[in-house]
């Protein structure tokens, strides 16, 4: 892939995440961040879309990333940056008076990360004993309109104890982002997990949402909150 066609998929990727609609060249290129025509435009998507990073819904005229799409931008264009100020204001206040095993306090965490994503979050203690919140604010995104999807994941959830069962202790210190045919929960999804641990407690920490999550702020989030509990002492 050359640096134009990088440049291009990573637009594509951050467009279709903001607004679930297929990207075309003709928008690429009304946008104005590439000084080329939507001929040539047109020319390195079909090229993307040979290897296999995006993919042409029949009912439109755009491209929309494929697994493949996302792997490479979250390998390439993923950020450790820190959390918007505003956000990690609300994690501080949360997590203000933790000690390291007021679980009231980390219901009350996962509630709040829910809101700030419009995802699904999970706050495990164990392996069998967890706590989820947020199956509204994921069955609001455009991607579950599908019934057939939400019937999909409510499985997943219902059988959540087992999942956990089985990533309990697969998961570290280091924030793992999980596409589509690799995440444990739903091939229709993806997932933001990472493992908590300070002298008091430890446990796992997750988002699940559709695989067109905001993979920036998610990842953020998951930090900042991991970092803030770990610091408890």
């Amino acid at each position: 892939m050359n640096e134009r066609q990088k440049s291009l998929l990573k637009t594509i990727v951050s467009q279709y995440i903001k607004t679930a609609e297929p990207i075309s060249s003709k928008l690429i290129a009304e946008a104005g961040r590439f000084d080329l025509s939507s001929a040539t435009i047109r020319n390195e998507m079909a090229e993307l879309e040979d290897q296999g990073y995006i993919f042409h819904p029949h009912t439109s005229a755009g491209r929309m990333p494929t697994e493949k799409g996302y792997k490479f931008y979250i390998e390439n264009f993923l950020l450790e940056s820190k959390l918007a100020k505003k956000d990690q204001e609300v994690i501080e206040k949360t997590l203000k008076y933790f000690s390291g095993t007021e679980i009231q306090v980390l219901k009350d965490l996962a509630r709040q990360i829910s809101e700030l994503c419009h995802n699904a979050v999970f706050i495990a203690f164990s392996d069998r004993d967890f706590y989820y919140t947020g199956l509204s604010n994921l069955f609001s995104q455009p991607e579950f309109f599908e019934h057939q999807l939400i019937h999909h994941i409510t499985k997943v959830i219902d059988h959540l104890d087992e999942v956990m069962g089985q990533i309990y202790q697969e998961i570290d210190q280091e924030v793992k982002i999980s596409i589509g045919s690799e995440n444990p929960f739903a091939r229709d999804c993806s997932s933001v997990i990472a493992r908590y641990q300070n002298k008091n407690n430890t446990g796992l920490l997750g988002i699940i949402g559709p695989t067109r999550m905001d993979y920036q702020n998610n990842f953020s989030l998951i930090k900042c909150s991991q970092e803030l509990i770990n610091q408890v002492s």
